[in-house]
């Protein structure tokens, strides 16, 4: 595999410049600054993103203060208190977008965020605890304990609450595997998914960069050149 910096200079080359492409990288993740967020911010971020998948995101954004009344201020354990009719009653709220699934998805993710937080102090603790070389690990935890938080959605999530987390987009994985990673096209296999993440740790290493601005610099290496106007108003790779 190459070094990071030849990857570096052609994202720079493609964007116009250095300057531009660190402002392009946003703000360097810190994973221990998770663990001061209180369980409802998870439970919101969490639902967030599930609303958001397959969704225009935009139209979630614009309605987040109705869903925020709506679902109580995502407070887990208040949530968790309510009878069958206020789940039932959300379904024709307007304030909410009425999917019936991701709407129950809410409150199996409230129990997931109170279980975990009961085991670890709160669900910021346990996420600022994981080691930051497993992404793999903690989105298959999502995965396979909360709802509708397998694939993007969980990485989405890791993103927005501030986890350093890289993404499996389209031009990142065709980034890797022009650089020579033996993985497929769309790296979905469990096989496929460690050997990005023993590479991305390896450049982590290599150039001290958090693994979100090597995805995204990945991302910004190669496939359509998207100007950074477009870039700055989109917080994926």
């Amino acid at each position: 595999m190459p070094s990071f910096k030849k990857i570096r200079d052609r994202a720079a080359k493609r964007k116009g410049g250095e300057a531009t492409l660190a402002k392009l990288l946003g703000p360097k993740p810190d994973n221990r600054k998770v663990a001061k967020l209180a369980d409802d911010r998870i439970l919101s971020t969490m639902a967030e993103r599930v609303f958001s998948a397959g969704f225009v995101w935009s139209v979630i954004e614009n309605k987040w203060p109705g869903f925020e009344e709506a679902f109580l201020g995502f407070e887990p354990r208040v949530l968790l208190f309510q009878p069958e009719d206020f789940w039932h009653d959300l379904t024709s709220d307007t304030r909410i977008v009425r999917n019936g699934q991701k709407i129950m998805s809410v409150r199996e993710n409230a129990a997931f965020v109170e279980s975990v937080s009961k085991e670890h102090g709160s669900f910021g603790r346990f996420l600022a605890n994981w080691p930051a070389d497993d992404q793999i690990g903690l989105t298959a935890f999502l995965g396979k304990h909360g709802s509708r938080l397998g694939g993007a959605t969980g990485q989405y999530f890791l993103r927005w609450v501030g986890w350093d987390t890289f993404m499996f987009s389209r031009d990142m994985v065709l980034a890797l595997r022009d650089a020579g990673l033996d993985i497929g096209e769309s790296a979905s296999s469990k096989k496929d998914q460690q050997k990005v993440q023993e590479q991305i740790n390896a450049w982590a290493k290599e150039t001290g960069l958090p693994r979100a601005h090597i995805s995204r610099i990945l991302a910004m290496s190669i496939g359509e050149n998207h100007s950074p106007e477009t870039l700055q108003a989109y917080t994926g790779d």
